[in-house]
């Protein structure tokens, strides 16, 4: 009887190339749709407003669509993967490609005609400024 060495990592990558070609083959055709990835999103409170940062590298300006009603934030864009031939190589990625979105609900309204964006190195920031009825808001509590 031979013995027969235990890859646990072999099997974890052969479990997740049958889950994507699974997921895959749920999709009409077979082609990727939907939503590709969600990138990182992190969100900054002050007595003003709201300064939102989301992470999303390798996209020009031009493909983001920013979306703001005065209780949440939607960002969408496609990131578009590069055309390239390579003959005898393998090229392997890590990158996501195609679609995304994001709602991100927010603790407090917004005057969201005064919403500002900036898109530099990688980084989509949005400032957020609160509503006026909102930046002034006092709660009083009671002390048992």
């Amino acid at each position: 009887m031979a013995l027969i060495r235990w890859e646990p990592f072999r099997e974890i990558d052969s479990l997740q190339r049958e889950m994507n070609r699974l997921f895959e083959s749920l999709s009409p055709d077979g082609e990727r749709t939907g939503i590709a990835f969600a990138p990182p999103a992190e969100l900054d409170e002050t007595p003003d407003a709201f300064d939102l940062k989301l992470e999303v590298p390798g996209m020009e300006p031009n493909d983001l669509d920013i979306e703001v009603t005065a209780e949440a934030v939607r960002i969408s864009g496609e990131r578009r993967s590069e055309t390239r031939s390579e003959e005898g190589g393998t090229t392997r990625t890590e990158f996501r490609y195609g679609k995304f979105s994001r709602v991100i609900p927010l603790p407090a309204k917004i005057q969201n005609t005064e919403v500002k964006a900036e898109y530099k190195d990688g980084i989509l920031k949005v400032h957020l400024p609160k509503a006026d009825e909102e930046k002034h808001k006092v709660f009083k509590v009671s002390v048992s």
